[in-house]
């Protein structure tokens, strides 16, 4: 296990690095999309003038306020809890996402399935896992709304955060095969069989 310090926008060298149970804090920019924002982008062909090539997204739709654009808010919005959402329901957006946006890193709870295993190794990708729970933590880490676009889907348009220690985040799903959940789960099923077998239970 190692932790890396990424001052994103990152390489694919660098995403191609990680490996499951190694950690990584993020830096600088952090665009966040949730379940709308993607079906208009490519269900609906909406884009964004936003250059996401190299950078992470997190799985959200965060509460704001509206404060109008000051220095310290110069998207208009200041955060006011920014949590994360399970990733499951995004699961046909990852290839897409990564081939004609350039993302890397995928952040989420619950993890994400084989479609998504298969462009994290064809394309260079992970998975960042957030626990449930640390909404309050996250926000912590977040300096400020920089800007937003496709704001007409509020909450969930495409924000981009700035952010600064934004984590250790564990690497759940790697881009060599490895994936903490099919790994966890399979753990959880031995044990069981074995203890339905001390127990003289057949399974």
């Amino acid at each position: 296990m190692a932790h890396y310090i990424f001052n994103m926008p990152v390489s694919e060298a660098e995403v191609r690095a990680l490996k499951v149970n190694d950690t990584v804090t993020l830096q600088g920019t952090l665009f966040g999309i949730r379940d709308a924002t993607y079906i208009h982008m490519f269900d609906r062909g909406r884009t964004t003038h936003f250059d996401m090539r190299g950078h992470a997204v997190i799985h959200t739709a965060p509460n704001v306020k509206w404060t109008g654009e000051t220095e310290a808010n110069p998207s208009g919005y200041a955060s006011v809890c920014v949590g994360t959402t399970t990733s499951a329901r995004m699961e046909r957006f990852t290839r897409p996402l990564m081939e004609q946006y350039g993302v890397r890193i995928t952040i989420g709870k619950g993890g994400l399935f084989a479609a998504s295993q298969a462009a994290f190794k064809d394309i260079g990708g992970v998975y960042l896992a957030i626990i449930g729970g640390a909404a309050a933590l996250e926000t912590t880490w977040i300096e400020s709304i920089e800007d937003v676009d496709l704001d007409d889907l509020n909450p969930e348009s495409l924000w981009k955060f700035r952010v600064r220690d934004f984590g250790p985040l564990l690497v759940a799903m790697d881009s060599h095969g490895g994936n903490l959940y099919t790994e966890v789960n399979k753990a959880a099923r031995d044990k069981r069989a074995g203890v339905l077998a001390s127990l003289g239970v057949k399974s």
